[in-house]
């Protein structure tokens, strides 16, 4: 759930932000509203650029409920870039256009205002080049997928290229449904998107490489290995299997490590969860694994990383055991379909 601020200035902003947080109940929504305009449900503030800059680095999306003048004054000193600034979205005090003004692509401000001015009665007023002509975006759908983006200047030529009326090849290692009118399923383009590996071999001029971050790692170690034993192992591992860590979306092992003090240090450092599973569930995936008697003798279950990881991806296997410095990685890969009518949420 993306965490977001709703700011307000005046009784009726103050009014609509609430409203707005009563009714969109898919984002985190905390309100900060002006002391002198302020109720038991927000938090009052005196200095609004002051506000602003914490907001900033900790919030996924901002909503300024006043003049977008305001607004643009109270960001213009923390931008940074559109990979790393959060959305931003200003809602005039009237509540009759919602116009999101910062990160509308990758930081889904674009879908975040159409569903604002959805629930309230608004008119969202999107800017961007590909929105208004209704063309292909290759940053919102690569958002949108939970797709790892590479190469930005790649992705802005593509951008470029669909507004100039080019076809844009497409391959993908993932089932999807039909393509949209901009991209075509041929080599024989100029430009092009592959959905997968960063290893396959491209036929395009210029190729925006788009790979799934669905990798479940597995990971086994003994008792009080410190993170960054776990982390360079993890990063070994896929770097000799030729896998971005990047990708990994879930840390998987047994219950044992549950509690484990590295482990939980390295999901937290790297923003992943930690799964654990009892032996008896390990024991019940179904695979070819690398067993071990002597873990066997220890945990109750032949193979912990293999295991735990393939047990929560529902997929296959992708990085076989590896043993590093007492830190045993594996990872698995999750199904993934590709989705062209998916937007940020």
């Amino acid at each position: 759930m993306r965490k977001t601020a709703a700011i307000s200035l005046t009784e009726r902003g103050r009014a609509l932000s609430a409203f707005i947080k009563q009714t969109i109940e898919c984002y985190d929504v905390t309100r900060f509203c002006f002391h002198r305009h302020t109720d038991a449900d927000a938090v009052p503030f005196d200095d609004m650029a002051l506000l602003t800059g914490e907001l900033f680095k900790d919030y996924d999306a901002l909503v300024f409920v006043c003049a977008a003048g305001i607004a643009f004054r109270m960001c213009a000193p923390y931008l940074v870039s559109k990979q790393t600034d959060p959305a931003v979205i200003v809602i005039g005090e009237q509540g009759t256009h919602v116009i999101p003004v910062l990160s509308g692509h990758i930081g889904g401000a674009n879908a975040f205002a159409e569903l604002i001015a959805e629930k309230i009665g608004a008119e969202a007023v999107i800017t961007t080049a590909t929105d208004t002509g209704g063309r292909f975006s290759p940053d919102s759908f690569a958002v949108a997928n939970d797709l790892l983006i590479t190469d930005f200047n790649a992705a802005k030529k593509i951008a470029a290229a669909v507004l100039e009326g080019k076809k844009i090849g497409f391959k993908c290692d993932y089932p999807f449904d039909l393509l949209p009118d901009d991209l075509v399923a041929s080599d024989d383009t100029e430009y092009g998107i592959i959905v997968g590996d960063f290893s396959v071999p491209s036929p395009y001029s210029t190729t925006l490489y788009l790979s799934p971050k669905n990798i479940v790692v597995g990971i086994g170690c003994k008792k009080g290995t410190p993170a960054e034993s776990i982390s360079e192992s993890v990063r070994k591992a896929f770097s000799e299997n030729g896998i971005s860590s990047e990708r990994i979306c879930q840390a998987a092992s047994i219950d044992l490590k549950a509690d484990e003090a590295g482990l939980l240090e390295y999901c937290h450092k790297t923003g992943i969860s930690l799964v654990t599973y009892s032996s008896e569930e390990l024991m019940k995936a179904e695979g070819d694994f690398t067993k071990s008697e002597f873990v066997r003798s220890i945990t109750g279950v032949d193979n912990v990383c293999e295991r735990s990881a393939l047990l929560f991806s529902g997929g296959k296997l992708v990085i076989r055991k590896t043993a590093l410095g007492g830190v045993t990685v594996a990872a698995a890969e999750m199904p993934v379909k590709i989705d062209f009518t998916k937007k940020v949420i």
